[in-house]
Order: C-alpha cells, then structure tokens, then sequence
C-alpha cells in the first residue's frame, strides 16, 4: 500500500486503515501473527490483533508522542499503541495526571478512553522480535508517518519522543515532511528541546520497563516532560 496515494474525506482515518493493512516487511508480518496465534498463557482466550497498529488519538492534535513500536502482547494484542502493557501503564496515567487523557488506564481499544488535543504514534507499526526492528523496516516505515505528520501539520505545535530510536527515526520524518531540522540533527537525551518550524520536539527518555523499574525514567519525569509539551501546545 503506498501511503502518498490520495485518501477519502477523512484523511487521517483513511490513513490508518491502510497502515493496519500493511504486509510491506515480511520477518514483521510472520512475527506478528506468529504471536497471535501462539499468544501469551495469560491472554490464551483473547484474540489478538495481530496486525499494523496504527496512530491514536484525534485528527486535530496539537501534541503529538512518538514511540519506538508496538509490543507484542500490548498493542500487538489490543490494536492500539501502548495499550494492554506495562510501558502503557506508565504513560497513560501520565497523560491523565496532566489532563490529557479521560482514564489513567487503557486495557483494550474499546475501553472508553480518549485522548484532548494528543495522538500517540510510532516511527514502526508491527511489532518487531525481542522489540527491535532493523535500520531497513524503520525505513520502510517511514513514509506512513511522514504522512501522518503531514496530516497533523495545520494542528500541531509539540512532539515528545521517547527513546533514542524513536528521536533517530523521527528527525529524518520530520524533514520529509516539510519541517527545517537543524544539521548536525540534534541528539537525543531527556529533556531535550529542540525548536522546528512552528512547533518544539521534546526528547523524553522511553517508558519501557528498564527505565521505569530502574528508576531512569520516573513518574514525575515523564509528567514534567508532558506538561511542559503540553503548556507548548497551547493544552495546559
């Protein structure tokens, strides 16, 4: 599917749809649905989505949070980005601790929740094996989120990316998509702010596991970041 190809009246629906029909990477489209059919002990009477996990969250953001991809048994299962996992339970009490979301928990894409004025994406959609994708799937990637940041551009005035994989994926989707993004490309630490045209892209460390139950990244970490992105954005 080639995400240039023109869209319905509902663009950023329409995108979606087509992402969750993605099979453009063929170790990621057997690995994904290998999952869902195996499935974890735990979640042995769901049925898994098993497919592309598109963006979350409405069409006129003007926050945007971007992540690394999708787990194999959280959005991999569910079918919405950090959703159904523990990274998910981090981040989504953070975004209801700063007014962001309508419920600090999101267990399944029919759960109720939704999210003011933020939309949750990922520079990859599948779920990758031992959640690590090659240089060569993030690229081919790529253009569904240059052209969900196309989509967002008239809205948008803040990013918050988490992780350095996310930040290296990002900068060159950025550029793509219209944005003037400084040369040497700005690395990645938490904290980091980094001005675009018209917007300010906010380096967080990522709410994986490692970093929440190390203590890396903290709660109040992660609320700070999303305040201070969200305050930008014209939402605090």
């Amino acid at each position: 599917m080639d995400p240039d190809e023109p869209l319905d009246r509902a663009p950023l629906p329409a995108l979606d749809r087509r992402v969750a029909g993605c099979r453009a990477c063929p170790r990621l489209v057997e690995w994904r649905e290998e999952v869902a059919r195996t499935k974890r002990a735990a979640f042995a009477d769901r049925t898994y989505w098993g497919r592309p996990v598109p963006g979350f969250g409405p069409a006129d953001a003007r926050l945007l949070i971007v992540g690394l991809a999708p787990a194999a048994h959280g959005g991999n299962r569910t079918g919405r980005m950090f959703t159904g996992d523990r990274s998910g339970d981090v981040l989504y009490q953070a975004l209801y601790d700063v007014g962001l979301a309508s419920q600090p928990t999101s267990v399944s894409a029919d759960d109720g929740l939704a999210l003011h004025g933020v939309r949750v994406t990922s520079p990859v959609h599948c779920a990758p094996p031992a959640n690590k994708p090659t240089p060569r799937e993030r690229d081919t990637c790529r253009p569904w989120l240059v052209r969900e940041l196309r989509l967002l551009r008239p809205t948008l005035r803040a990013v918050v990316v988490l992780g350095a994989f996310g930040w290296q994926a990002a900068l060159p989707a950025f550029a793509e998509a219209g944005w003037a993004v400084p040369r040497p490309r700005p690395a990645f630490a938490h904290g980091a702010r980094v001005p675009l045209d018209g917007l300010d892209l906010f380096g967080c460390f990522h709410v994986s596991q490692r970093n929440t139950f190390t203590g890396r990244l903290t709660p109040q970490m992660l609320r700070e970041v999303l305040h201070t992105a969200a305050t930008t954005a014209g939402l605090g």
